[in-house]
């Protein structure tokens, strides 16, 4: 991948299981096609709404292979990159070149938050294990990790291959922060899905989406708009939208987020322990909001 490859909507695809428990090969590489056909201009796997944390290292590489397998020169797989420790983050990074990825997203290190001297080396690790095209993940929220916006320009200007960065800090003043600093050096993707016409509005050009695994048709429409300035008509989706792109930005959104594919069937609500799918209460107040929206759901789209 180059700089111009990242653009446009990246699904961070779920993974799919099977009634056993195993991941469902078959079912992600129709899935996958799927997206691409809808008009995603590329697929992120293994990051946390694919529950990657929870998949062994050759679930990994098999997950990365079944992907570039199905969508062939289509669109880029990009494979997430997350460990412990550098060793096992480089080891996967290779894997992932090894498999037909065009793209790698960077993570910082799961559990322990270094110091910026410490987790600037664990990136440039990763970043320099292979050939392929990086993207930077920043979500202080969830790992604890923050790349602040000069910290984002030390590794710009360091990296070649580092081409873009994944912001769900929640504060759309980072990316005005980094186009400040980096001018167009790196493409700047909005990483949560209730923040998109507001990081478009400051100059994403990129999403890496969840609920475009349910309504793929509807999140790359709603892109559309947002880049293009109509802004009329992405405010009309996006009002639709909002009560289930919300659904991305709590705790469970892994639960919440299959549940409404499965709604849409377009994937069933399985997930891998530790987590639990839905349950009582909880599971039926989720259930009577996605309902309630998708009789609304836009016939126009």
């Amino acid at each position: 991948m180059t700089r111009d490859m990242w653009q446009g909507v990246f699904p961070a695809i779920t993974t799919p299981f099977g009634p056993d428990g195993g991941v469902d090969h078959d079912f992600l590489g129709d899935h996958a096609r799927r997206l691409a056909a809808a008009g995603s201009r590329g697929i992120v796997a293994l990051g946390s709404l694919g529950e990657g944390a929870t998949l062994r290292a050759d679930e990994k590489v098999d997950v990365l292979r079944t992907l570039v397998q199905a969508v062939g020169d289509r669109v880029p797989v990009v494979g997430g990159i997350a460990a412990l420790s550098t060793d096992e983050a480089v080891a996967l990074a290779r894997d992932a070149a090894a498999v037909g990825c065009r793209g790698l997203m960077v993570l910082p290190p799961y559990v322990y938050r270094g110091d910026w001297a410490e987790t600037r080396a664990h990136v440039e690790a990763i970043i320099a294990a292979t050939e392929l095209s990086c993207m930077l993940y920043n979500n202080p929220i969830a790992y604890g990790t923050d790349f602040l916006p000069e910290q984002v320009r030390e590794l710009a200007q360091a990296h070649p291959r580092l081409h873009a960065v994944k912001d769900s800090s929640g504060d759309v003043r980072r990316i005005t922060a980094m186009r400040a600093l980096l001018g167009d050096r790196l493409a700047l993707f909005v990483g949560l899905d209730d923040a998109l016409l507001e990081g478009v509005a400051a100059g994403a050009t990129g999403w890496v989406a969840g609920l475009v695994n349910a309504l793929p048709e509807e999140s790359v429409l709603l892109f559309e708009h947002a880049l293009a300035g109509r802004h009329a008509d992405a405010r009309a989706l996006y009002e639709w939208f909002l009560p289930l792109l919300r659904l991305d930005t709590v705790p469970k959104f892994v639960q919440l987020i299959k549940l409404v594919q499965q709604h849409c069937d377009l994937g069933n609500e399985r997930v891998r322990p530790p987590r639990l799918a839905l349950s009582g209460t909880e599971r039926e107040a989720a259930t009577a909001l996605i309902l309630e929206r998708l009789a609304a759901r836009p016939a126009d789209r």
